[in-house]
């Protein structure tokens, strides 16, 4: 039987708030070890290529803040999930305020009864 999108929906909003405390370790438990990200500067495979991806962002972007809007869960299951949306950015680069928006998808998998991420692709 299919996971209600509810609790998959809760853990969606967990990763962003995470993503916006700009603290990796709020990022660890969210990331299997073995997922792999698709970000428009490149791919990374494996926990740790995308939390030093994801640092660098942070220390190039600041302020930064994210926002997932028009979620959309196309596939659950009690073991994977698989949403897609819509995201924006903003924050600061070189004293410059930036903005960029795009679409994202996100593969979920169910990990001994934690989810976590295995998959995202974000594009502009």
């Amino acid at each position: 039987m299919p996971q209600p999108a509810a609790p998959l929906t809760e853990f969606i909003r967990t990763y962003e708030q995470a993503t916006n405390s700009h603290d990796i370790t709020q990022l660890v438990p969210l990331i299997a070890p073995g997922a792999v990200y698709w970000f428009s500067d490149g791919s990374y495979r494996g926990r740790e290529a995308i939390l030093s991806a994801v640092g660098k962002t942070f220390a190039t972007i600041h302020d930064e803040i994210d926002q997932i809007d028009d979620l959309e869960w196309i596939a659950l299951s009690n073991d994977h999930a698989i949403c897609r949306y819509r995201f924006t950015w903003t924050g600061t680069i070189n004293g410059q305020p930036r903005s960029r928006s795009g679409r994202g998808t996100n593969v979920l998998v169910n990990n001994a009864g934690t989810w976590q991420m295995l998959h995202e692709h974000l594009s502009a």
